[in-house]
């Protein structure tokens, strides 16, 4: 039987989730939204840590927002192509989380398989509403499914917003998720190679980043994400005036 999430965070590797929206999940969650992620690849050609320390950050960080499930697909990291093969396993996912909202990567970054993933997701949410399309799990056939709405959160790049989300309180769930990731991240002890993600700086970029759309937006600190398709609001309940 088919499971129903409210949300599918997507990320091209682990720690994309965390990076971009894990305030608005840990919110989300801490409303009653029911909430899974799903890993494309295993980040493997990471220059710090292996596969294998990824796989546990990610538990770990999963914990700490109160993630119900998080899967990782396998994809080749480094490598993802906008290919049948690749739209057809995300197309079972979809259908098996069956979500209303898929959150996914941002749609232009300084890491290529950020935007592939971003095209991958959109289309393979498409081809998931198509009843010609037969897929099955477990063999079972699987019913169509397409999310209501596809929004990119924002990564390296600062794209600007098409509307953001108030993590004020949650901005420290999101610190501590990150964190998670101690091979990928700024630590003074390592002896790993410094990558543009694993110094001081970057990591303080997450508060200020996050402090500078609040200040925009008229909130403490918030998320930003682009959106597919205009978003219609049935009234003004829950804007910051």
């Amino acid at each position: 039987m088919n499971k129903k999430f409210d949300i599918l965070a997507i990320g091209a590797h682990p720690d994309d989730v965390e990076l971009g929206c894990g305030g608005t999940l840990a919110k989300l969650i801490s409303e009653g939204k029911t909430c899974a992620i799903l890993d494309l690849t295993k980040g493997e050609l990471g220059t710090r840590g292996t596969d294998q320390t990824r796989k546990e950050e990610a538990t770990d960080a999963a914990k700490i927002l109160g993630i119900a499930e998080r899967e990782n697909l396998g994809l080749k990291d480094g490598f993802l192509v906008n290919s049948k093969e690749y739209q057809l396993e995300i197309v079972r996912m979809i259908r098996k989380y069956r979500p209303e909202i898929v959150l996914a990567n941002a749609i232009d970054d300084r890491h290529p398989d950020h935007a592939k993933a971003a095209k991958l997701v959109s289309d393979s949410c498409f081809l998931a509403g198509l009843r010609k399309i037969e897929t099955s799990m477990d063999g079972i056939n699987q019913e169509v499914w397409r999310p209501k709405q596809i929004f990119h959160y924002i990564q390296w790049k600062n794209i600007v917003p098409e509307f953001v989300i108030d993590i004020s309180e949650y901005l420290d769930v999101k610190l501590k998720a990150c964190a998670a990731y101690k091979t990928q991240f700024y630590d003074p002890d390592s002896k790993e190679p410094v990558t543009p993600i694993a110094t001081k700086d970057f990591f303080e970029s997450l508060t200020y980043r996050a402090q500078d759309l609040g200040r925009l937006s008229g909130v403490a600190y918030a998320e930003g994400f682009t959106s597919e398709k205009l978003v219609a609001m049935k009234n003004f309940d829950g804007i910051v005036l």
